[in-house]
């Protein structure tokens, strides 16, 4: 197993921006909740000109491989965080279920969760379908789970929330899907750069929220036991929802291919549309940073875990 250079780069921002969180802050003079935005509003631009229609209209075919895929990411994983909220004792435990939870509500991957299938031999076109449709899906359905608890939190602006949803998110996908026949060619050559400006702005998103977060003081009252309880939460959340689509799968008699879509496309979340969409949900909240933690565990547990997954299922052939 390799290294990955870009978890690598946002654990070290978080190192960084407890080093340093003063460049992060509003006082800094430094315009990043500007260049985030901006950012943002370009990967989901680049997002709608790399979108198929021609692939999402042909992937249609394939249903209860699609139900499953889209079930088990916007359904199934955040009811197995939900049932644990009447069992939350006090304020921290409270914002340690909200990080997860948010979590759960995520989409799944894209660009991961295709080589993944492609390397275990499984059903590529589905893989395709699936990963583009989810990130789609999950432009509506993230933000609405996460308006079921949020409306607690005192600070949140849930106008200010949907009005950037719309401007930094749907509006550049949209616009991106009309360009597709005009730039499309160019995006496709240049696709390498643009993951790196993809992953630059991850990072720059990581290290303002943890800058932030550290600055207030949001850290300052978890233990050692908290970070230990958030990263057997994720992995356990990963093996909980692997384990149920695997056995769906089986009870739907997939075949070979199918299951490993279905077990790599259902199982991950993204970081990337994670990390965007706590700029948009929780931008003028302290705890942005705790939000991301959960996520970051569970983002480098699913790497190295459906890596290894992957080769098996590769080296069974």
């Amino acid at each position: 197993m390799k290294l990955d250079k870009f978890v690598l780069a946002l654990f070290i921002a978080v190192g960084v921006a407890w080093f340093f969180p003063q460049f992060g802050s509003a006082q800094s003079g430094i315009p990043l909740d500007a260049v985030c935005s901006a950012g943002i509003a370009l990967i989901f631009f680049f997002y709608g000109v790399k979108l198929s229609p021609e692939k999402i209209k042909a992937g249609l075919k394939n249903w209860k491989l699609h139900i499953v895929i889209q079930a088990a990411t916007f359904i199934i994983c955040p009811l197995l965080v939900l049932i644990f909220y009447p069992f939350l004792k006090n304020e921290q435990q409270e914002m340690i279920w909200l990080s997860v939870f948010f979590l759960a509500a995520l989409p799944s991957t894209v660009s991961s969760s295709v080589v993944m299938v492609a390397m275990a031999k499984g059903n590529l076109p589905a893989a395709i379908f699936n990963a583009s449709i989810s990130g789609l899906i999950g432009i509506v359905l993230t933000p609405l789970w996460m308006g079921l608890f949020l409306q607690q939190q005192g600070d949140v602006d849930f106008l200010q929330i949907y009005f950037k949803l719309i401007v930094e998110i749907i509006i550049p996908v949209i616009a991106g899907t009309v360009m597709q026949r005009a730039i499309g060619h160019w995006v496709a050559r240049y696709g390498k750069q643009l993951s790196v400006f993809d992953k630059s702005i991850i990072v720059l998103i990581v290290y303002k929220s943890f800058a932030e977060s550290f600055s207030d003081g949001t850290f300052s009252g978890m233990q050692w036991n908290d970070l230990a309880m958030i990263c057997g939460i994720s992995v356990a959340l990963f093996f909980a929802l692997y384990g149920i689509i695997y056995c769906t799968s089986k009870l739907l008699a997939f075949n070979k291919e199918d299951m490993i879509t279905a077990l790599f496309c259902g199982s991950k979340k993204s970081l990337v549309h994670g990390t965007v969409f706590s700029k948009v949900l929780f931008s003028n909240a302290a705890f942005a940073g705790f939000m991301l933690l959960p996520l970051m565990i569970f983002h480098a547990f699913q790497l190295f875990m459906v890596s290894y997954i992957a080769g098996r299922f590769a080296g069974k052939e």
